[in-house]
């Protein structure tokens, strides 16, 4: 057990001086290239502002995205009503839609119980 966290502590020392060595260079590097999304000044009530203005953007989109919905809900009823000439094709890209929905559900529930397969550690 002590050799493992004597080489976990050397490990995490070589990390410390890489980033030491290269973070700024990294930080910097990345602000000069993304310089037309800084809004100046960068003070706190700045982000305020932003976070105020993303907010109510969003809520400003609910009514394009209901319309939207909407539109998609009837392409399936449409869709339904005619299913008799559903072609294979589409028929098997629903299928694995549907199994790409379930295999993100099972993700979603083996992340939730902290990676385990079998049950929720207690």
């Amino acid at each position: 057990m002590a050799s493992k966290l004597r080489q976990l502590q050397s490990k995490v020392s070589q990390v410390s001086e890489v980033v030491a060595k290269h973070g700024t260079a990294y930080y910097k590097q990345m602000l000069v290239e993304n310089k037309q999304y800084i809004q100046e000044p960068p003070t706190v009530e700045k982000c305020n502002l932003l976070a105020k203005q993303l907010f109510y953007t969003r809520l400003a989109s609910i009514p394009g995205r209901y319309e939207s919905f909407w539109k998609e809900l009837d392409y399936v009823k449409h869709t339904w009503k005619n299913r008799q000439d559903l072609k294979v094709e589409d028929a098997g890209i629903a299928a694995l839609f549907g199994l790409e929905c379930f295999a993100w559900f099972c993700a979603g529930e083996i992340v939730g119980r902290g990676f385990t397969f079998t049950g929720y550690y207690p």
